[in-house]
């Protein structure tokens, strides 16, 4: 990962292959780059992520803006930021602030975003007056105050991250009350019907700053926009419910459901991911999201093997390390892939050679269980 601040540009940090599409992460107001740790990492995978943060807030310069700021000029930054990257077009996620940002350039320089996702935010924040006396407040008294109450906005009861706490704390006052004027006049409500990028929503259920309400608003306006509203969320739903908003980011901006799911059907059955799903708790929900993504979204899905040679390869592992039950299901996934019961058989004689004849013999065993089974299903 590396971080960068310039002259006349947001405070910045890039992670994921330089040849890999640019996706950009926007800040919630009064957070950092910090907002995307548990998200970021993840997406680098499949994408050059460029997290920013807004003036005054992380390492961003206050000056950036001043008294009377927009959203447009936000987004300008952010529209400069990506020109000094050498990124012409780019995906964007953004929270709150972040995501009026996205809005913004979504509406107003559609050649630039590809694809969009607006996260806990809204066509407008409430009217302008609130704001107007919060950038007051703040020009006179500081962040103190607004500190203390932050973790209830943000988050639900009894969850709190005081890393963000201290970051909302540590933000310049006077760019946090600039930010503060450019939601009091932000109002892209007319403008939604003109956004062309393929554009997902995020809702936290129990988000007070924007409530679901707001995330249907640009859910219905924008054509063809998604919706998935994220129970157990509030405000910051990217620290709430990281592998959530992973999920559902990943197949926003992939294509690949579930990062590989569709894949992982083919190969074993509706039947079996069926029951893997439904069975996931937040113990394993990682685990299967990291199957789904590693195994199957990029393993599985790589076109220098065939199916066929990967179900081979499969069958010789799972002998080797006598994972009988997996044994089994992959037996069945390579009938679907192709192979014969005879080629099965020649694959398993085979690993007697390599892996040893008492491994062999149980794999035998196995293999001809799973086929007598599925011989009887035919009949």
């Amino acid at each position: 990962m590396t971080n960068g601040t310039s002259g006349g540009l947001p405070h910045h940090t890039v992670e994921g292959a330089r040849t890999a599409p640019p996706l950009l992460l926007g800040p919630s107001l009064g957070t950092s780059t910090a907002l995307w740790d548990a998200v970021a990492p993840e997406l680098s995978t499949t994408h050059r992520v460029v997290r920013w943060d807004l003036p005054g807030h992380g390492g961003s310069p206050a000056e950036l803006i001043g008294p009377g700021a927009t959203v447009a000029e936000l987004a300008a930054l952010v529209l400069a930021l990506a020109d000094s990257l050498d990124i012409d077009r780019f995906a964007y996620a953004g929270v709150s602030i972040g995501g009026a940002v996205g809005l913004h350039l979504a509406a107003h320089h559609p050649a630039r975003v590809t694809s969009l996702a607006v996260i806990c935010s809204s066509a407008h924040f409430g009217g302008a007056e609130p704001w107007r006396e919060r950038a007051e407040l703040v020009r006179r008294e500081g962040l103190a105050g607004l500190s203390e109450t932050a973790p209830r906005r943000w988050f639900t009861p009894g969850f709190t991250v005081p890393a963000l706490v201290a970051d909302h704390r540590a933000a310049d006052p006077d760019a946090y009350a600039a930010c503060c004027d450019a939601l009091a006049s932000y109002d892209l409500r007319e403008a939604l019907p003109t956004i062309s990028a393929p554009t997902l929503v995020l809702a936290g259920r129990e988000d007070p700053a924007t409530p679901p309400a707001h995330a249907r608003e640009i859910a219905d306006a924008v054509p063809g926009a998604g919706l998935v509203e994220l129970a157990g969320a509030s405000h910051l739903a990217p620290v709430e419910r990281p592998d959530a908003v992973v999920a559902a980011l990943r197949a926003h901006f992939t294509g690949v459901p579930g990062g590989g799911v569709a894949e992982r059907r083919a190969v074993l059955g509706d039947a079996h991911v069926d029951r893997a799903q439904a069975n996931t708790t937040a113990l394993t929900e990682r685990f299967q999201d990291f199957t789904s993504r590693y195994a199957w979204g990029e393993i599985w899905t790589d076109p220098t093997l065939t199916r066929r040679e990967r179900s081979m390869i499969t069958l010789t592992a799972l002998v080797a390390h006598g994972h009988l039950n997996e044994l089994a299901l992959h037996v069945r996934a390579a009938r679907g892939n192709g192979l014969t019961s005879e080629e099965i058989g020649a694959v398993l004689l085979q690993t007697a050679v390599y892996c040893g004849v008492p491994a062999a013999n149980a794999a035998f065993a196995v293999a001809r269980r799973v086929l007598a089974e599925e011989d009887a299903e035919k009949a």
